[in-house]
């Protein structure tokens, strides 16, 4: 079979994915492997000494929340030690935004793509600025965190069961005629979540003062859905994983340190280059100075179109990305077209003339244009303990793909 031909086919099952949520549970319970000495962290393998500071800062404050440390030194010695087990969330069929810390007391987002069957997990967003997600460990981060395994998190879990699960691929097209991108942009989505889970929610047997907190911190939190989406995203690409020949992307993700890929046809191995530093808007008092390099599996959804990819569904988003004007958003959905697939025939761009979102990014294609996707983020600053300064974008590293396809390329 062609490659072309296969590469269609994969795209295929992507377009026919279903993700929807059906649970939120505690990770120990959820994620198949991951044990209570088990801490998954976002991108691609890498070893304490070589962290940055916002992924040293997350563990730290994860290890806190699980009680087994309670300083730096602490986490540096039971990394060093091989105490305490490190792997990428991916390996276990998980997503993290940014830092992307998963371990067993947090709840996650249990999500099934009801046409292959498969799960795909992620946690609960905690909002913008101080959070662990961004390497800050205070104690009001470690409160929010304990509320979210208490309370949120099994009132959620209830509301979900109550409601048959949540069709998210729904809620995610709808959002795109509304103005999200699905990745820095979530307004319209965590808007439709909220209205859709609100009724089984109000039914869930908290006092006053819980239950008021619970829809407070949805309704305050427009990045909420984010998580929603990456896990969608994960549940729906992973069908593609071990595709013989296929030359689709399946994974992109940042550990703050490297930037990596994986491709269908090479299974589960990295390929990975530098991570680059984003550009874009940056909080009152910060500077390009203090700025982490990229970092997070968030990524995962401009593997499947949406995200930077999908930059012309939503202007809102430009200015605050640090970008020109809505024309720039429109051509680098236009580019990112040209390393794609196929449009999706469910994602749509209203400004676009309702096209189909750009997915199934080719690798062969990205190294023959020189064409990389561009990828909506978060800014973390680079020490631990500080948390978020701002919003940008990034291009993802060609040198990574160049790898891949000399793989490929050997594998022939």
């Amino acid at each position: 079979m062609a490659l072309d031909e296969i590469n269609r086919s994969a795209v295929d099952r992507l377009h026919a994915a279903e993700p929807v949520l059906e649970d939120v549970r505690p990770a120990g319970e959820a994620i198949p492997g991951l044990t209570e000495r088990t801490v998954l962290h976002a991108g691609p393998p890498v070893a304490w000494e070589a962290m940055c500071g916002p992924l040293r800062g997350a563990l730290v404050g994860a290890l806190r929340l699980e009680g087994l440390a309670v300083t730096e030194e602490d986490v540096a010695r039971l990394a060093r030690s091989g105490e305490i087990a490190l792997a990428p969330a991916h390996d276990l069929g998980a997503v993290g935004p940014m830092a992307g810390v998963i371990t067993a007391r947090m709840p996650v987002f249990v999500v099934r793509n009801r046409a292959a069957g498969n799960l795909a997990f992620c946690p609960i967003n905690e909002g913008i600025g101080r959070a662990l997600r961004f390497g800050a460990y205070d104690d009001g981060v470690l409160e929010r965190l304990r509320w979210f395994a208490s309370t949120l998190g099994p009132a959620l879990s209830a509301a979900v069961r109550a409601a048959g699960g949540v069709d998210l691929r729904g809620i995610m097209a709808r959002a795109l005629t509304m103005g999200d991108e699905l990745h820095q942009r979530n307004t319209a989505a965590t808007s439709l979540f909220l209205r859709a889970l609100a009724p089984h929610l109000a039914a869930v047997p908290l006092d006053a003062g819980g239950r008021s907190r619970v829809f407070a911190f949805l309704a305050e939190n427009d990045q909420f859905f984010l998580n929603l989406a990456m896990a969608a995203s994960k549940a729906s690409v992973d069908p593609l994983r071990g595709i013989p020949g296929c030359t689709l992307v399946v994974a992109m993700a940042r550990n703050g340190t490297e930037f990596g890929i994986r491709v269908s046809a090479t299974g589960d191995r990295w390929f990975t280059a530098p991570a680059p530093v984003p550009r874009g808007l940056l909080f009152p008092g910060f500077t390009e100075a203090v700025c982490n390099p990229d970092l997070g599996d968030s990524a995962i959804t401009e593997t499947i179109g949406l995200g930077g990819c999908a930059m012309a569904a939503s202007p809102a988003v430009v200015q605050f990305l640090g970008g020109a004007s809505v024309h720039d958003a429109a051509r680098i959905t236009r580019e990112t077209a040209e390393i794609a697939t196929s449009p999706s025939p469910h994602y749509r761009i209203p400004a676009l003339e309702f096209e189909g979102a750009p997915s199934g990014i080719d690798v062969r294609r990205v190294v023959a244009t020189g064409i990389t996707p561009v990828i909506n983020t978060g800014i973390a600053h680079r020490d631990a303990g500080v948390g978020q300064v701002g919003a940008g974008t990034v291009r993802a590293p060609l040198e990574a793909f160049r790898k891949a396809l000399v793989a490929l390329a050997g594998e022939e």
